[in-house]
């Protein structure tokens, strides 16, 4: 065996760094040797969870990553194959292409694990640039409401003092999203009838409504934030905004990680002061979306009202809990994964 035929050390203290939403650096300790023969490195990239991490049936047959070979720490991103928030397994391979155009590889590195990252804040506003276009005029409101079944109205008063107590958020939505099972607060909506310029009839979430004069949690001393635009394989979409207190635990948390929005100049959600003396304040949401409002403070039941709807109680199925966002909607997807 001549020199250049000499077999390749294994690619040993595999580590990733800079991770995002879509992307990583990977570096490994070669010798200095095998730095100056190698002309490929094969990444063998794969989700934790998959149980065929479609490593190489022949050792001259291409994994799902082939890069010529560059100074090391390689980038790797593609949001073809990489989401955020999703754990995987990676492997690599050094390789020499030989003038046949066969490869002389090294043996399979360690497999190491690491998880991908939220959306960054560019990416949030990729989302909310879709979510802009899709938001539609501004109806004027007056209530936030909140639907829940008997019971859980029944615990907030026996068990916590009348207090709706923050929750963390779900997995529904964007994956990628940084609020998702990470910020805590209580849902609210505010959408309402074309017809009637009042909250819907129906609620698939429980036949109990409660229900807050809308400056309670919407004012000059709240900031808005927009943390997400999604669907579930349906035609309409849904905008998800966090109203935060202005130094509260939420808002120092949000301010670093999704886009603040002007309370009185947005395509989503609107606090106008009042015109003139004995004026009240307007409030506006958007008509063509349905808001999903997260509060990030308790609120108490005496601030507001509890009622029966009118209409039905819809199928608990209707509701977004944990929904999965369509990863094929052209209207609310951007490139760096779902």
């Amino acid at each position: 065996m001549t020199e250049m035929e000499a077999p390749l050390s294994t690619p040993c203290n595999i580590q990733i760094c800079e991770v995002t939403c879509d992307s990583f650096r990977i570096v490994w300790d070669m010798t200095p040797e095998d730095t100056a023969r190698a002309t490929h490195f094969f990444i063998d990239l794969s989700r934790k969870e998959s149980k065929d991490p479609n490593r190489f049936k022949h050792r001259d047959v291409p994994t799902k990553l082939v890069a010529k070979a560059v100074p090391l720490p390689m980038a790797v991103r593609g949001h073809w194959f990489l989401s955020p928030r999703t754990e995987y397994c990676v492997a690599v391979q050094t390789a020499v292409r030989q003038p046949d155009g066969d490869y002389l590889v090294s043996e399979w590195s360690q497999v190491v694990e690491f998880c991908t990252g939220d959306y960054a804040m560019e990416h949030l506003q990729q989302l909310l640039d879709k979510a802009r276009g899709a938001a539609g005029r501004l109806l004027k409101f007056s209530v936030f409401y909140r639907n829940q079944h008997p019971d859980y109205f029944d615990h907030v008063r026996k068990e916590c003092g009348g207090l709706m107590r923050p929750a963390l958020k779900d997995c529904s939505g964007s994956h990628g999203s940084p609020i998702n099972g990470k910020l805590q607060g209580v849902f609210f909506s505010c959408n309402t009838e074309f017809d009637t310029g009042l909250p819907p009839k129906d609620s698939p979430y429980g036949p109990l409504r409660f229900q807050i004069p809308a400056g309670q949690i919407l004012n000059p001393n709240i900031n808005l934030y927009f943390a997400d635009f999604y669907c579930m394989y349906t035609a309409y979409h849904y905008v998800v905004l966090v109203l935060a207190p202005v130094g509260s635990e939420g808002d120092t948390f949000c301010r670093t990680r999704l886009p603040m929005l002007d309370l009185a100049s947005n395509p989503f959600l609107t606090y106008s002061d009042p015109q003139g003396p004995g004026d009240e304040p307007l409030y506006c949401h958007a008509s063509d979306v349905i808001l999903e409002v997260l509060f990030t403070e308790p609120v108490h039941l005496d601030q507001g009202s509890v009622e029966q709807i009118s209409g039905h109680h819809q199928l608990k199925s209707l509701t977004t809990a944990n929904a999965k966002k369509d990863p094929s909607c052209k209207v609310c997807n951007i490139s760096v994964g779902r």
